[in-house]
């Protein structure tokens, strides 16, 4: 019983991909790898964090747009761009010493947020309508999950502590939400995307508290 069921999850998740060529299935693992390389690089606060997730986020903005996942091609195409910042920000350095630390968000910066999330969602629902992709279901999810991480990268490119709490609130979400839309392998990279998130949160907590000690 046990094993007729596991082979029926397994007929499911590879069901999606038998009718790709093999070029598109080794496109998103190569993405994929590339993507829990970057998450990883952000979790230990190095900047190869960006040159990694641009590579993982280019390929997944041709495989998205293939697939008609315009919210999800969306978010990756605002990745690369906000990545080409975050690069610049978090390398600027003087005397050795980086100018830009790990830091708490303030008040005007939770506006900024809120902005930005609002402008998102107007944006994406506005461009599901253009597309006539508003009518399927996940329409209403995929432009929330978008929204979401639009602010938590904008964060991340500013260096700031909650947007690790951002990115594991779209990533939960993302997990059953690829996996219906027949992406198996990517909705396996959000299950791994939100641990290394917790614990990406936990070891720049106790970096922001010892740089705080330092001060």
């Amino acid at each position: 019983m046990i094993g007729a069921n596991m082979n029926q999850i397994f007929e499911y998740l590879i069901r999606p991909y038998q009718d790709l060529n093999i070029l598109e299935v080794i496109l998103e693992i190569s993405a994929v790898i590339l993507g829990l390389t970057s998450v990883w690089f952000a979790k230990k606060d190095k900047v190869l964090v960006y040159p990694t997730g641009m590579l993982s986020t280019s390929i997944f903005v041709y495989l998205l747009f293939k697939a008609g996942l315009l919210g999800d091609m969306l978010i990756n195409a605002y990745f690369f761009i906000v990545s080409i910042y975050g690069w610049y920000f978090w390398s600027k350095k003087k005397d050795g010493q980086i100018l830009n630390p790990i830091l708490k968000i303030n008040r005007t910066e939770i506006k900024l947020g809120i902005l930005l999330f609002t402008c998102s969602i107007i944006f994406v629902s506005l461009i599901y309508y253009l597309f006539g992709k508003w009518t399927e279901w996940t329409a209403p999810i995929d432009t929330f999950t978008t929204a979401v991480f639009f602010v938590a990268m904008w964060f991340m490119a500013k260096r700031k502590l909650e947007h690790w709490v951002l990115w594991i609130i779209g990533d939960l979400i993302s997990i059953p939400l690829y996996l219906y839309k027949g992406l198996a392998i990517t909705s396996i990279q959000y299950l791994v995307f939100t641990l290394i998130a917790i614990f990406g949160y936990i070891q720049w907590l106790k970096i922001y508290y010892k740089k705080k000690q330092i001060v």
